[in-house]
């Protein structure tokens, strides 16, 4: 009975819809954009057949990096079509994949609006990244023949709690995949706890994305315009980590002349930022200025895009923000994989397995507040052996994790196969 409920719920919440995506397009105009997209409206679809992946967001569509290659180089003769439900993830996958593939946004989840998304581009295959479980759209693919992968799942004990309440909805739509990659074993044992058919364990794809080809080049620019001082990367800030950081800085300075570098997760909130440090009169140099920073500003805000790696490769230490708030963390691999020395908060459960293992191998360092982040910082600052030991740590991290495109393209050949 849960099915018709949850559809019911969609339908309800229907005339709100477009207000939604009119209130978030304020601060992100892309969501007034392809608004018939949501609702199964689309233009000519791509000639030949078809591979769809959906990557719901900016995260998802960074991880896919490798098995959008791998696809590519696998299914030369087929046109991709990549979807997502924010307009971060739609303009990240148009710089990523702006030359070869079709974008769309993925429609609700009405009924009626997935089965003209199933009829309108009829892909061979679906793949879906992370947890973005939707029982109308995986059933309205399985009655189409069209087989879907839940690539690179994971599932919180948080989450699994969440499922647990709608179970009944959660194991049918679950079973409505035809295969699932878990990151790791303690997700699959969730996953096929819910109710999920046929699980395997496949590993984390972020483990496999590289640095851009520029990353180098573009670190070395950040670095020429900081001068010779030490850097303190915050990356990917989220609301409220921000000021945190301040207020411990205000009490705890970082060694003289450190300078401090934060970048917001959502571009939406680079202004916000600014306005922050403007009331609390901290000179700061904004990333999009590309000036050198004086010697009296302690500040930059990076408020560029598609330059993570290289603000990770120019920093002497990297705080992966998300973890000192309870946001569950963003993408430490990716801090690690170029070399930074990372500091994370306590709020780790997107990543929970990579943390721990990063923790426990020392390319990172876990603290409880930001009074803990900065004494870190500063400790790390001061002791250059140190970050050097971690950074090796960080790459042998990641060097180790790899594969799991590999054995997730190896399901892919294996459902294609099978049609």
């Amino acid at each position: 009975m849960l099915r018709p409920l949850y559809t019911l719920l969609w339908h309800l919440a229907l005339p709100l819809l477009p207000l939604r995506l009119w209130w978030r397009g304020r601060r992100e105009p892309g969501y007034r954009e392809s608004i018939g997209e949501r609702f199964g409206r689309y233009g000519p679809p791509p000639a030949g057949p078809v591979i769809w992946l959906h990557a719901v967001s900016l995260g998802e569509t960074r991880a896919a990096q490798p098995l959008v290659r791998a696809l590519r180089s696998r299914f030369p003769d087929h046109a991709l079509v990549v979807t997502h439900m924010t307009a971060t993830g739609r303009e990240a996958a148009r710089s990523l994949y702006g030359d070869f593939a079709t974008f769309a946004f993925l429609p609700y989840d009405l009924p009626w609006a997935v089965r003209r998304f199933v009829a309108h581009f009829r892909p061979q295959l679906g793949v879906v990244m992370e947890t973005e479980v939707w029982p109308n759209l995986v059933r309205a693919c399985r009655a189409a023949g069209v087989p879907v992968l839940l690539a690179n799942a994971r599932l919180s004990e948080k989450s699994a709690r969440g499922y647990a309440r709608v179970a009944t909805l959660a194991r049918a739509a679950l079973a409505d995949f035809a295969a699932i990659g878990a990151q790791t074993a303690a997700d699959a044992e969730r996953l096929a706890a819910l109710g999920a058919r046929t699980v395997e364990v496949t590993g984390n794809l972020k483990f496999d994305v590289t640095p851009p080809a520029d990353t180098e080049a573009r670190a070395a620019a950040l670095r020429a315009l900081c001068g010779e001082r030490a850097v303190f990367l915050a990356a990917s800030t989220r609301e409220g980590e921000e000021a945190l950081l301040l207020d411990a800085l205000a009490r705890a300075p970082l060694p003289a002349g450190a300078l401090t570098v934060i970048v917001p997760r959502h571009p939406q909130r680079f202004d916000e930022v600014a306005e922050l440090l403007a009331r609390r009169g901290l000179a700061f140099v904004r990333r999009s200025e590309a000036r050198a920073v004086p010697a009296d500003c302690g500040f930059v805000l990076g408020d560029s895009m598609g330059e993570m790696s290289a603000y990770y490769a120019a920093a002497d230490v990297a705080f992966v923000g998300g973890s000192l708030l309870p946001f569950g963390a963003q993408n430490l691999i990716e801090a690690c994989a170029v070399g930074a020395p990372v500091l994370i908060g306590p709020s780790t459960y997107n990543f929970t397995a990579a943390a721990a293992e990063a923790v426990r191998c020392g390319a990172a360092v876990q603290v409880e507040d930001a009074a803990g982040l900065v004494r870190e910082a500063a400790r790390l600052l001061a002791d250059a052996g140190a970050r050097a030991w971690m950074g090796e740590a960080g790459e042998g991290f990641c060097a180790a994790h790899r594969g799991a495109t590999a054995r997730t393209m190896a399901i892919v050949t294996r459902l294609v196969a099978d049609r």
